[in-house]
């Protein structure tokens, strides 16, 4: 009898041994895993304005903004440049594009916080002066434009599409021009428009 439950006290104690040191050595673990993150910094109020830089055609814009605004409705609303439209303001139409460090980017869904630092080029400040560039003396030339609209936004698309190489071909223009929709219909002005641009910047740059 008293070997048997020396036996049993002994196993009883072995296991209890091995759960207190399994158990010890989890519980740092789930400490460190249950620990709360903390931040020495104050919270900031999401729906206070921001202060944001913004350097467009060139010139500083300091703006006070909401958190949430966008390039195009910081253009528009804050910094008096009405040139982009807004046209679905959901990235599909493409009136609001405009040039981003030079490419082409939807500015209704692009956030401004985000092109702080970086060269926006908006289509006032395409021409030098009273001087038309070369993309917009084309698109008067040819006519490629009804009610105007999305005239900005086409532009500034084109300007990038012969920039990038893409205006070889009616095709390739028609392909990389895609994203600007004319409600008006006027395509094939705007490619016709798109290829005389093209030609004439060759010219200038031979000439240079």
């Amino acid at each position: 009898m008293t070997d048997n439950s020396d036996s049993t006290i002994s196993g009883f104690n072995r296991r209890s041994f091995i759960a207190g040191a399994a158990g010890t050595a989890v519980s740092p673990l789930v400490a460190k895993a249950a620990a709360p993150v903390t931040s020495t910094l104050p919270a900031q109020d999401p729906s206070l304005p921001v202060n944001v830089t913004l350097d467009v055609n060139g010139e500083t814009k300091s703006l006070r903004i909401d958190a949430r605004t966008t390039v195009l409705d910081a253009l528009r609303e804050h910094a008096g440049l009405t040139g982009s439209k807004k046209g679905c303001d959901h990235g599909q139409c493409g009136a609001c594009t405009v040039l981003i460090d030079g490419r082409r980017v939807l500015s209704c869904l692009t956030l401004a916080l985000a092109a702080e630092g970086r060269h926006i080029l908006t289509i006032e400040g395409l021409a030098k002066g009273n001087e038309l560039h070369p993309m917009q003396q084309a698109f008067i030339d040819q006519d490629a434009f009804q009610c105007g609209y999305c005239t900005p936004g086409q532009i500034m698309s084109a300007v990038a599409c012969v920039k990038e190489g893409h205006a070889g071909s009616d095709d390739d223009i028609r392909e990389y021009m895609s994203g600007n929709i004319c409600r008006c219909a006027a395509y094939p002005n705007i490619v016709a428009a798109v290829k005389q641009a093209a030609s004439a910047t060759s010219s200038d740059q031979q000439k240079g």
